[in-house]
């Protein structure tokens, strides 16, 4: 997520507005605090509402856990993660080489 200040934003708004074609959110600061999220306006967010789509975001993107994204949501964790299922989105992220690890470790156990 890609963050501008406010005073940032009058050099710098033909880039906020390319992250937002891009479909990325983007974070707005003043002072250093958080002032506003830009939130790309797309299908998603028309069909799921801007809270399911913030929270599927975020959850893709890696800056919310799937119970933070879950309330983000306002859906339960059990709600939130068979929704990602029904999405066609993973809900586990393993390295490729964890994941041979711990398939060998199941197999040893065999």
């Amino acid at each position: 997520m890609q963050t501008f200040t406010i005073r940032e934003l009058r050099e710098r708004s033909g880039d906020l507005s390319r992250e937002a074609e891009e479909g990325r959110l983007s974070l707005v600061t003043r002072h250093g605090q958080p002032l506003f999220v830009s939130v790309p306006f797309t299908d998603d967010l028309l069909h799921l509402g801007v809270h399911v789509a913030l929270a599927v975001n975020l959850f893709k993107t890696g800056e919310l856990t799937t119970g933070r994204a879950a309330k983000v949501a306002r859906m339960s964790l059990p709600q939130f993660l068979a929704f990602l299922s029904a999405q066609g989105i993973a809900v586990v992220d393993y390295d490729p080489v964890e994941l041979a690890q711990e398939n060998a470790a199941f197999d040893a156990v065999e």
